[in-house]
């Protein structure tokens, strides 16, 4: 997300880097180039126009231009300024301090993917809070629309109210509310119909469902992708119903980032939810400062870090770190850490939290490097025998062309293979020499960063779970050559 708006960006601030000396002129150029920036990348001209007026008002004062490092200080500002557009430095969380059933209202124009929130949201409630959710349809409108929540109420593990054909939104309120209470249901979820474009027959119905469920949150539902018509349509929405935060759906498409930067100035509302890919869990807490350092390429560490903490599971991070504290490391264990990676989204999602590797993951794009890395190397050792992989040493010249045919590859990649557990390996013994794991132990565990490991915490030492770099991490520079 963000990619071509970061590009730009870091572009220019790349030049104010580079000077050890700033004038007047030099800050009001760069600006210049981030307003088109900007304006390119979809966002509203009247958010451009304020927030270019208040970077440049504070990046031409003197304490910057006599600053030791003043590119520094420049990107320092803009940061802080895109914080402050995106919402503020902190997370706005739902507001769910009421008498349950709490009822959550989502609102939306069809096609906004509505519904599929509903369900994400549904989960994470139940998943990283512990509420009993509930679901309902009031979308008599769009064919099949109820059926499709209560489909995705049974992937997510969630109650749906049960369908009566024929019933008013209305209706269908009154009876999600009373069996919201007969259930003892924490929070209830209320999926309103969308239109193709606003109307008033859509905010009649949206008052009249809301004077009946008296919703502690209304979330606006926008697609991202549709830039300045998301912005448009949240505009007409926030006139005439009551919001109380917005859910960017799509952002993991939306490589211009307008609609995102705009929502919150436009609506005046915070941005709670980006939904980031179409897997029902792929929804997360908006952060404005993780987000603006994304866009500024600094990276997410944090975010990096927390999908560590979910993917990896509690009995295998305390099977690894056994194994680690021992100095072994096999080829069963170098297929975990792949399979961790993949879990975590691949090497191009966590390059794109780590800072510096924007260019890294535009020169990995531009060779054709991808995912598909991750299966090739899966495949290799899935051809092994299981007495092959707890003994790579056994791998002879015969057994490796074996493995190669076996797998669709060449026998040097299967060398390039051998080589990476091979470091990897002696990492871990090194590791044993320096009197334990420390840092590196802060990743594993569930339910929070060196659970499984206690007395181990504090940040990586050496990297992160397959991500390259110290900390046993798999180093994939000499296998990815010349793919």
């Amino acid at each position: 997300m963000f990619d071509s708006l970061s590009d730009r960006l870091g572009g220019v601030f790349d030049k104010l880097r580079g000077r050890g000396a700033l004038k007047e002129q030099d800050v009001r150029d760069a600006m210049r180039e981030v307003r088109i920036a900007l304006l390119e990348a979809d966002v509203a001209l009247p958010v451009v126009r304020r927030f270019i007026d208040q970077v440049t008002e504070q990046a031409v004062g003197q304490s910057v231009l006599r600053s030791v490092t003043p590119g520094q200080q420049v990107v320092k500002i803009v940061n802080d300024a895109l914080v402050e557009m995106l919402g503020g430095a902190e997370a706005s969380p739902l507001e769910l301090a009421a008498t349950p059933p709490v009822v959550i209202l989502m609102v939306g124009l069809q096609g906004s993917g509505k519904t599929t929130t509903t369900a994400k949201l549904a989960k994470l409630l139940k998943e990283k809070q512990g509420k009993k959710a509930m679901m309902a349809s009031l979308d008599v409108n769009r064919p099949a629309a109820q059926e499709q929540l209560a489909v995705l109420g049974e992937q997510v593990g969630v109650a749906t109210l049960p369908i009566i054909p024929g019933q008013a939104p209305v209706d269908i309120a009154t009876r999600a509310l009373q069996s919201a209470r007969l259930q003892a249901v924490d929070v209830l979820l209320l999926d309103t119909a969308g239109r193709l474009h606003v109307d008033q027959a859509l905010m009649d119905e949206m008052k009249a469902v809301a004077a009946i469920a008296s919703p502690k949150e209304t979330l606006l539902v926008v697609g991202s992708l549709t830039g300045q018509d998301a912005v448009n349509g949240a505009q007409s929405f926030a006139g005439q119903v009551d919001l109380t935060g917005v859910v960017l759906t799509r952002m993991d498409g939306d490589a211009r980032g307008g609609a995102a930067l705009s929502m919150r100035a436009v609506t005046g509302k915070p941005i709670k939810f980006a939904g980031t890919g179409e897997k029902l869990d792929a929804l997360e807490v908006f952060q404005p400062s993780r987000v603006a350092g994304r866009i500024l390429g600094m990276g997410d560490i944090v975010s990096l870090v927390e999908k560590a903490a979910a993917s990896i599971e509690a009995e295998e991070a305390e099977r690894m770190a056994e194994r680690m504290a021992k100095g072994q490391f096999d080829m069963n264990d170098l297929r975990s850490q792949l399979k961790q990676m993949q879990n975590m989204g691949g090497i191009g999602a966590l390059a794109g939290m780590l800072p510096g590797m924007k260019k890294a993951k535009a020169a990995m794009a531009q060779s054709g490097m991808d995912d598909k890395v991750l299966l090739r190397m899966d495949a290799i050792i899935g051809s092994m025998t299981p007495k092959e992989r707890a003994r790579p040493e056994l791998l002879n010249a015969k057994r490796k062309i074996r493995i190669a045919n076996g797998s669709g590859v060449q026998v040097q990649d299967v060398n390039k293979l051998l080589k990476m557990h091979q470091e990897m390996e002696r990492a871990m013994k090194q590791i044993k020499k320096m009197g334990g794991l420390k840092g590196l132990g802060a990743l594993f565990g569930k339910g929070g960063l060196g659970a499984a490991m206690p007395g181990l915490g504090g940040p990586p030492a050496g990297g992160l779970p397959g991500l390259g770099g110290g900390g046993g991490a798999p180093d994939l520079s000499q296998f990815l050559k010349n793919k």
